[in-house]
């Protein structure tokens, strides 16, 4: 029996099951799909909200106030990209410029640092390609951006590193109640614990009502996303935000840490908790509301449209709590905005009810918080280059054009702990397919590599989900294909 079971290895579930491992505990940490970081995590904004948008006194604004601070030492300590480029929420209209104000008076009683309001010609300076129009803002210097599948796969890493199981391919059907903990039933295999922690996203709601009665619910919030070329990068210095609505922050323009720029969410309430398909009428409203942003943004140089699910609680705040039905299970549920900038401190809380309800927990003395930097040879010297490859000739052969990805990083990629066995979580690690022809030269070469460091054919080589195969047959050659 595990000690703790953690449902859910997106960013909340890998910070928490990082956090656990601190302590002499046998973790489990379990996900329904072939990796982890691929559910709201992997299709989300990726930003680090300073924390004046929450209102004073609920979770949301006093996770997001603790957690913004402690990222600088978390992605040391993970080798993870980060910067701290500033937020700035753009007034339009006086009554715009209005809700700035109370945005400024509602940060400082959230214990936000460093805010100011400025007039236009401050936010133009700051930011030259702002439509004329814009009247004021309210500046966050300590908002930042962040890669937020990269923090999740290292979290994962670092948790494995520090002995947490981690359990892929395994999708909860059923929790158990058994005396002193739970057995949760999954097609792979089942697991028994003594304490559940649900971070299920937009399914938390369901594996609470597996073990208690409901009530809360998760209502899936689509959000869809333009990604810009590396050429449009540099339009913007910081993170530029309109005043929020009533479906949340509205859409965005931020350049990302990777060097692109990023357009987007749109808010589409749905009740398909898997569906993240974009659609022409949402992507045009994105471009149409980003254009009050600026009238600059050349969209000639979109290379992906993507989509993300939020889980919005009905509650209107997150849900932190063991469950007062069933004892043990502890639901970390309705994580939305900015449940990414609170996570680190979200995972701090999560022990601190673990301890109440289990008691004392030892911490190991050999707990390592680094994870071994991941090599991105486009970032090295020459001289470094060069001193790669007479070690490793693999970080001689170019696999991706547009990143400038080796050979060498994309097995590296693969067999670290919490390694990739996909196409996607290659990309996501090691961004190959992330470029201008997002993988049309270089995907079969990345499925050849996995292929032969997986021991398997390049038939088994799957996309993302289990399934999702890429290959159905040779076309090619002078022997008939046997599965062989």
């Amino acid at each position: 029996m595990y000690d703790i079971a953690v449902i859910g290895a997106g960013v909340i579930g890998t910070f928490i099951a990082r956090e656990l491992s601190r302590y002499s505990l046998k973790i489990a940490l379990i996900e329904k799909d072939n990796d982890v970081s691929n559910g709201t995590t992997k299709a989300n904004s990726g930003i680090i909200h300073a924390g004046y948008d929450s209102e004073p006194g609920t979770s949301k604004a006093k996770f997001n106030a603790l957690g913004n601070p402690m990222f600088d030492q978390i992605c040391k300590e993970l080798a993870v990209s980060f910067k701290r480029i500033g937020s700035l929420v753009i007034g339009l209209s006086s009554r715009d410029m209005n809700t700035i104000e109370e945005l400024y008076i509602r940060g400082l009683a959230n214990g936000i640092p460093e805010m100011r309001v400025l007039n236009g010609n401050e936010v133009r300076k700051m930011e030259p390609n702002l439509n004329d129009d814009v009247s004021g803002a309210l500046y966050a210097p300590t908002a930042g951006i962040i890669d937020p599948w990269e923090l999740a796969i290292a979290l994962a890493e670092n948790a494995v590193e520090n002995g947490v199981e981690l359990l892929l391919n395994h999708r909860v059907t059923a929790v158990e109640k058994l005396p002193g903990g739970y057995r949760i039933h999954t097609p792979a295999s089942d697991i028994e614990a003594e304490y559940v922690i649900n971070c299920a996203g937009v399914h938390a709601d369901e594996i609470n009502s597996m073990a208690a009665s409901t009530h809360f619910h998760i209502t899936p919030r689509r959000g869809q996303y333009f990604v810009l070329d590396k050429y449009a990068g540099g339009l913007f210095n910081t993170v530029v935000f309109q005043c929020p609505g009533k479906m949340g922050k509205g859409v965005l323009v931020t350049p990302t840490v990777h060097g692109n720029l990023l357009i987007g969410p749109d808010a589409q309430d749905t009740d398909d908790k898997e569906n993240v398909e974009t659609t022409a009428d949402r992507l045009l409203f994105v471009r149409e509301s980003a254009a009050k942003i600026s009238d600059r943004i050349p969209f000639n140089t979109v290379i992906r449209t993507f989509a993300g699910l939020r889980a919005h609680p009905n509650t209107g705040d997150f849900i932190i709590e063991e469950s007062k039905e069933a004892g043990g299970l502890v639901n970390v549920a309705g994580i939305e905005s900015p449940g990414l900038s609170a996570a680190p401190a979200i995972a701090k809380h999560v022990v601190e009810l673990l301890r109440g309800a289990a008691g004392k927990l030892k911490e190991r003395s050999d707990f390592n918080p680094l994870r071994r930097k991941m090599l991105k040879f486009m970032e090295l010297s020459d001289n470094e280059k060069a001193g790669l490859i007479r070690k490793d000739h693999r970080y001689g052969r170019i696999i991706c054009r547009c990143e400038h990805v080796t050979e060498g990083e994309i097995v590296d990629a693969i067999r670290r702990k919490a390694g990739a066995t996909t196409v996607s979580g290659i990309k996501r690690r090691v961004r190959p397919g992330m470029g201008r022809c997002q993988g049309g030269f270089c995907e079969p070469k990345v499925m050849e590599i996995l292929a032969r460091e997986m021991g398997k054919d390049m038939l088994e080589i799957v996309k993302e989900e289990k399934g999702s195969f890429i290959l159905t047959g040779r076309t090619k050659g002078s022997q008939d294909y046997e599965g062989k």
